[in-house]
């Protein structure tokens, strides 16, 4: 399932996906140090989604990811909570592949399983 094409993520940048055509994005990328790191879009606190507008996930600073409905902060490469009310939990890491061509694709099928306690 195609995402974008890794241009159009810039370095530092993080991008909201809607891969099944929801009318939300259920799908984080960020892209940082050259790697990129793909998450669902939802908070372990409470589900929600983790911006309050449009590709608005990562704090100030551009070092973590963060929730907009309870301020938690999330280290981008692992989906570890390092603040908040979820302290400990993470975010749920979903495979990406990005194709010779630049073209970064999602496996439809880890937007529908669960991540192993």
């Amino acid at each position: 399932m195609r995402l974008c094409h890794i241009d159009e993520l810039p370095e530092g940048a993080a991008r909201g996906f809607d891969p099944q055509r929801q009318g939300h994005d259920t799908v984080i990328v960020v892209r940082r140090g050259g790697a990129l790191h793909a998450y669902a879009n939802a908070c372990p606190h409470y589900g929600t989604p983790m911006a309050w507008r449009k590709d608005a996930y990562l704090n100030a600073a551009g070092d973590r990811i963060v929730c907009a409905a309870h301020g938690a902060l999330f280290e981008i490469d692992t989906g570890l909570c390092t603040l908040g009310p979820c302290l400990g939990d993470r975010l749920r890491a979903l495979p990406i592949h990005v194709q010779p061509d630049g073209e970064v694709r999602l496996n439809p099928s880890a937007l529908t399983q669960e991540t192993p306690s």
